[in-house]
C-alpha cells in the first residue's frame, strides 16, 4: 500500500525521497527490518496470550534428556511469523504482481491448514490433530493452485537464451525475449536447464500440450515433501527456524540474481521477469524468523507449533519452484532432507525386518536424527548449532550452482 501512495505523491506532488519506494533493495531492507521490529514487539504479548489460553505444548514421554521440561511451553508462536511476514509485505509490494500473490495465498492457507492441526491437538486435546488424509487434502489443493498459476498464468515467463552485444541492447529487447516455459535448473550441468515437457513430449507431436498432467503432481510433490521436512525438523529449541533462515538467506541470492537482467546475463543463467518483488517477500519473511528466533532459541518460550512450521515448509518449496531452482532443494534443504529420510530409513527398515526375521531392528537409537544425537547424549543446543552448520555449507553449495557447471 505504501509503494502505491508514494508512487502518487511522487507523481503527483514530487515529494521529496518519495521515489526511495521505486528502489527494490530499499523497500526490502525495510520490510526486514519492520518485520524483525514488529516480532521483538509482539512476541511477549502473543506467548501471554497462548498462556492464558492454555496453548501449551503436550510432551509425549520419549525418554529423552530435558524433554519433560518442555511441558507446558506455549505453542502456535507461528501466528507471530504468519503476522509479521503479512504486514510489511502488505505494506511495501506491489500485491498485483503474481508472485506476491502466491506466496500470500501460500502463507495464509497452510497458516490456516497448520493452525486447524494446532487447536485440535492443544484444545480438543486430540493428539493426531486433523486427519492425516485432510491435511495431505490442504496440500494438494495449494499444490494444484502452485502448480495451474506457474503452468497457466501469463505473467510468469523467463527470458530466452539469445546472446546480446551490450546491456542496453538486453534492457530493449527484454520484453521480446520473454516467453511461457516449463523450464527449470538442474545443478552442476553445463547448460544446466531441463524442461519438463521433455518427460511427456516423447508420446506424441501434441503431447506437450498436456504438461500440466504431470507438471501439477510433481509441484504437490516438492510442497508436500519440504513442508512435512520442515515440520519433522521442528524438534528442538530453534533447529527447524535456524536451518530455515539459512534457507531463505540462500533462496534471497537466487531471487536477487534471477530478478535482475544484469545479473542473470553475467551469471549465464534464466532471467525471470518481475520476480524481484518477490525479495520484499522474502525479506519480510526472514525478518519474521530472525524475530521468532528471538524467542525460540535455547530454552525456547515459545514453539513455532505446525501453524509454523508447515507454513515455513511450504513457503520454501513454492519459493524456490517460482525461482525455479526446485531441483537443488535436496541440497540447498539438506537437513530437511536428511530428517525426513532418516524417518523413511527407519520406518522402512523396521518393517522389513520384521517381516523377515520376525521381530524389527532399527537403524539409528530413534527418528528423526537428532532424536539420536540426543539419545547418544549430545546437549540439545549442540545438535541445533551442528545442524545450523551443516546448513550453511549446504546453503554455500547450493548458491556455488549457479557458476560451477
Amino acid at each position: 500500500m505504501l509503494y502505491y501512495l508514494f508512487e502518487y505523491l511522487e507523481h503527483q506532488y514530487q515529494l521529496p525521497g518519495a521515489g526511495l519506494f521505486q528502489f527494490l533493495t530499499f523497500r526490502a531492507a525495510l520490510a526486514g527490518t519492520i518485520s524483525i521490529v514488529l516480532t521483538l514487539a509482539i512476541g511477549k504479548r502473543v506467548i501471554r496470550a497462548l498462556k492464558s489460553f492454555q496453548i501449551r505444548e503436550s510432551v509425549r514421554d520419549l525418554g529423552l534428556s530435558g524433554q519433560k521440561s518442555k511441558e507446558g511451553t506455549p505453542t502456535m508462536g507461528g501466528i507471530m511469523i504468519i503476522a509479521a511476514t503479512l504486514i510489511p509485505v502488505l505494506l511495501l509490494a506491489k500485491i498485483d504482481n503474481i508472485y506476491i500473490i502466491v506466496l500470500l495465498v501460500t502463507l495464509l492457507w497452510m497458516g490456516f491448514v497448520g493452525g486447524l492441526d494446532d487447536y485440535l491437538k492443544v484444545k480438543r486435546n486430540n493428539k493426531k490433530g486433523i486427519k492425516g488424509r485432510l491435511k495431505l487434502a490442504g496440500q494438494v489443493l495449494l499444490g494444484i493452485f502452485v502448480g495451474a498459476v506457474f503452468y497457466f498464468h501469463p505473467d510468469i515467463t523467463v527470458r530466452s537464451n539469445s546472446d546480446f552485444e551490450t546491456a542496453s541492447q538486453q534492457y530493449q529487447a527484454t520484453e521480446q525475449l520473454e516467453e511461457k516455459a516449463t523450464i527449470t535448473t538442474i545443478p552442476f550441468v553445463k547448460n544446466n536447464q531441463f524442461d519438463y515437457k521433455s518427460l511427456i513430449s516423447w508420446i506424441g507431436p501434441d503431447a506437450y500440450k498436456y504438461t500440466y498432467l504431470l507438471f501439477i503432481p510433481i509441484i504437490f510433490f516438492i510442497l508436500s515433501a519440504v513442508s512435512n521436512g520442515a515440520n519433522l525438523t521442528d524438534g528442538l529449541d530453534g533447529l527447524a527456524t535456524g536451518t530455515s533462515i539459512i534457507v531463505l538467506m540462500a533462496l534471497g541470492v537466487f531471487t536477487w540474481v534471477s530478478g535482475n537482467l544484469r545479473f542473470a546475463d553475467y551469471l549465464n543463467i534464466m532471467y525471470i521477469p518481475n520476480i524481484g518483488e518477490m525479495t520484499i517477500f522474502l525479506s519480510a519473511f526472514l525478518g519474521a524468523l530472525v524475530g521468532f528466533l528471538w524467542f525460540n532459541s535455547y530454552p525456547a518460550s515459545v514453539f513455532m507449533g505446525d501453524i509454523g512450521s508447515l507454513t515455513v515448509g511450504a513457503l520454501i518449496s513454492v519459493i524456490t519452484i517460482l525461482v525455479r531452482k526446485e531441483l537443488i532443494l535436496p541440497l540447498l534443504c539438506g537437513v530437511f532432507f536428511v530428517q525426513t529420510s532418516s524417518v523413511i530409513l527407519q520406518v522402512g527398515y523396521f518393517k522389513y525386518t520384521k517381516m523377515k526375521l520376525g521381530a524389527g531392528k532399527r537403524i539409528f537409537k530413534m527418528a528423526p536424527l537428532h532424536h539420536h544425537f540426543q539419545l547418544k547424549g549430545l546437549h540439545e543446543s549442540k545438535i541445533t548449532i551442528r545442524f545450523w552448520i551443516v546448513g550453511i555449507l549446504c546453503a554455500i553449495l547450493s548458491i556455488i550452482t549457479l557458476k560451477l557447471r
